[in-house]
């Protein structure tokens, strides 16, 4: 393991204990309560004193021999929770929630994506991608091509990567600034604080009209992303993910941890919070993934629609002509 001088976000491995009745056996609420308390481990709301240090990269979750297998039947407990739950979501059709990821590369994002969401209705749910900004973007301020994929009622919207880029990748690299097309003088010395603001207040928003946002950092470490990026050039069918940029990006890993660090200390609130995700073990980190997507939903008391006494004789009338055909 690399010493806190050379890695700053990496921390020693936190080991938790097995819980005394296995997560297999438990009650769909005592489920949810799980959840609920897995996800607060790692939840970052107001936090003045916030320090990326102080969470864990590492994480054992101390299954035993039978970690993979265990770890797999558990995530498999938390999607077909989160199925269930998405499809009340999209019955009931008032809230919606937006799921942001961000991390380094190899941090494990689309994995967790596909692992975490694998059950979920593909009417209910959507996936957006962002890359580099078109020229058409570049053209509209920088939530516009975010705004246009905001999830409507009874969905939930997934963002690989996000509106967070232009706090991270543009601040980390200012010279991307000039061809955003932004008027010089307002690039000043307060513009990220500005940006983060300006964040805080969209996610404020989208709140206000029932939209809930949880937000992913894949916490991995300098190490491991080494490791994934040895693993990406030594096995062919996974050379496609890698490229010289990602190496290029690696040497700024000391900014990028000082612009996560600023970017998750500002922008954390009480309804649209952070959860520093140990991502140096994928298994666990999927699970956690979904505590958290499970707790925001679960906050929005999701039930079906109840009809009223007018429409269910009304049914009963329907049932009739169809048992008379």
């Amino acid at each position: 393991m690399e010493t806190q001088k050379e890695n700053a976000s990496e921390v020693a491995p936190v080991k938790h204990k097995a819980a005394r009745t296995p997560v297999t056996e438990l009650s769909r609420k005592d489920l949810l309560a799980r959840a609920k308390k897995l996800a607060k481990e790692y939840r970052v709301t107001s936090d003045k004193k916030f320090k990326l240090k102080d969470f864990p990269t590492v994480v054992s979750s101390d299954f035993g021999k039978e970690e993979k297998p265990m770890a797999q039947s558990v995530l498999q407990l938390g999607v077909e929770t989160l199925a269930e739950m998405q499809d009340k979501l999209y019955a009931q059709d008032k809230w919606s929630l937006l799921v942001i990821f961000q991390a380094m590369d190899a941090a494990g994002k689309d994995g967790a994506i596909k692992h975490v969401m694998s059950g979920i209705n593909p009417q209910g749910c959507e996936v957006t991608s962002f890359k580099s900004p078109s020229a058409e973007e570049l053209d509209h301020d920088f939530l516009w091509r975010c705004m246009k994929r905001i999830p409507e009622r009874g969905r939930i919207g997934i963002f690989n990567r996000s509106y967070y880029e232009e706090v991270l990748v543009v601040r980390v690299h200012e010279a991307i600034l000039k061809s955003q097309k932004i008027p010089e003088k307002l690039i000043t010395e307060n513009i990220w604080d500005d940006r983060l603001k300006d964040i805080r207040n969209f996610e404020s928003y989208l709140n206000n009209n029932g939209i809930l946002v949880v937000k992913i950092f894949l916490n991995v470490s300098k190490k491991e992303q080494k490791k994934r990026f040895l693993e990406r050039i030594d096995k062919p069918e996974k050379n496609w993910k890698f490229s010289e940029a990602d190496l290029a990006e690696r040497k700024f890993w000391k900014q990028y941890m000082a612009a996560y660090e600023d970017m998750i200390k500002k922008t954390a609130t009480d309804r649209s919070p952070w959860y520093v995700v140990p991502a140096d073990n994928k298994p666990y980190a999927r699970i956690v993934i979904a505590a958290a997507i499970i707790h925001a939903l679960d906050s929005m008391k999701l039930a079906y629609p109840v009809v009223s006494e007018e429409q269910h004789l009304e049914l009963q009338r329907l049932k009739q002509v169809l048992l008379s055909e």
